[in-house]
């Protein structure tokens, strides 16, 4: 892997080797873009690079629009709440984000594995909560806005 010092540079001039460029890497591009730029711009230059770095590794359909802002945007608001801290200590406060299954936290699986995902940003949902164990007659909002008496099983 290129000296953290580096990394950007390389990243934004397309010469960092795919095989070289783990997820902790992506997590630090991301932080560093947005040290530079404000967060648009900063989605912006990392979806280029990625974009670029998933065609130079022969895999163009690898990028994923929806996992990319979602991470940077995880990032952004970290940041905020960090703000004088470097990233050795942004790093050490924020490990959750070195882990390439956060966003399913945020999403359903079917959702961030959709084409509709990668090619386009999804915001996240609320996921829903487990069915009860023991279900009872309660009142039922319909379609039509009208209560109705609703028997669960």
């Amino acid at each position: 892997m290129t000296e953290d010092s580096d990394l950007l540079a390389q990243f934004e001039t397309g010469r960092i080797d795919p095989a070289q460029f783990p997820h902790r890497a992506h997590v630090r591009v991301g932080f560093e873009l947005l040290e530079r730029h404000r967060f648009p711009e900063a989605l912006l230059h990392l979806a280029r690079g990625l974009r670029r770095l998933a065609a130079r590794a022969g895999h163009p359909e690898a990028y994923h629009e929806t996992i990319t802002t979602a991470f940077l945007a995880l990032i952004a608001e970290r940041r905020l709440r960090s703000r004088d801290n470097g990233w050795s200590e942004f790093a050490a406060q924020n490990a959750d984000l070195f882990r390439k299954d956060l966003l399913e936290e945020f999403y359903d699986t079917s959702v961030l594995q959709s084409l509709q995902a990668r090619n386009t940003f999804i915001l996240p949902r609320k996921k829903d909560p487990p069915a009860p164990a023991r279900a009872r007659t309660s009142p039922a909002i319909t379609s039509t806005n009208t209560i109705t008496s609703r028997s669960r099983n």
